[in-house]
């Protein structure tokens, strides 16, 4: 059993600060501070900024959410990032993209049968966080089929949510309550 280690705050022990951050974040959400957000209410800028960033790229990015959800998920099984995985395969399905994709990555296979966009965004994700660069060929396959805002976006998805994804690991964020782990780590 893993403890967590930065749980909710409580209301009355929330500084001035984290209660603006805690209101601005409702506000724009439509919810309230959860999940990985939870941790970054210790330092309510980061909170904020984080919220900006995963604003655009999930709701106003050029790639649409079949592929933006993709890239979030080829980040969390590179993390092992149960939490996002939960979060984040619904809406990937829900976007368009064939369970069986997000079945082999959370196996840490290559998946079969990906369309050629999915093919060069898997491949250009996987190749980012692998090797900390992208290969000519890569980058060419990308730049044909998503253009630079694409590449670019693709890539704020890919370190967005390994900023989010580091965060709940060092948090250890546990799942929502009832929720079953997607994924397995893989072995060290």
């Amino acid at each position: 059993m893993t403890i967590e280690r930065m749980p909710a705050i409580a209301p009355e022990d929330l500084t001035e600060a984290q209660k603006a951050a805690s209101e601005t974040f409702s506000q724009g959400r439509g919810y309230a501070v959860r999940g990985p957000f939870i941790p970054m209410l210790r330092s309510p800028e980061v909170l904020l900024r984080v919220k900006a960033m995963g604003d655009y790229l999930r709701f106003k990015s050029c790639l649409p959410p079949r592929l933006s959800e993709l890239a979030i998920l080829v980040t969390a099984r590179f993390w092992s990032q149960n939490y996002e995985w939960h979060a984040h395969r619904p809406l990937a399905e829900k976007g368009g993209l064939n369970p069986a994709i997000a079945d082999a990555i959370a196996d840490g296979r290559r998946p079969d049968d990906m369309a050629d966009d999915e093919a060069a965004l898997y491949d250009f994700a996987t190749e980012l966080h692998v090797n900390k660069c992208v290969s000519d060929n890569t980058y060419a396959r990308a730049l044909a089929e998503f253009g630079e805002q694409g590449i670019i976006d693709l890539t704020g998805l890919c370190g967005h949510y390994t900023t989010v994804a580091m965060i709940l690991n060092v948090a250890r964020t546990p799942l929502p309550e009832g929720a079953t782990p997607g994924m397995q780590p893989f072995p060290k």
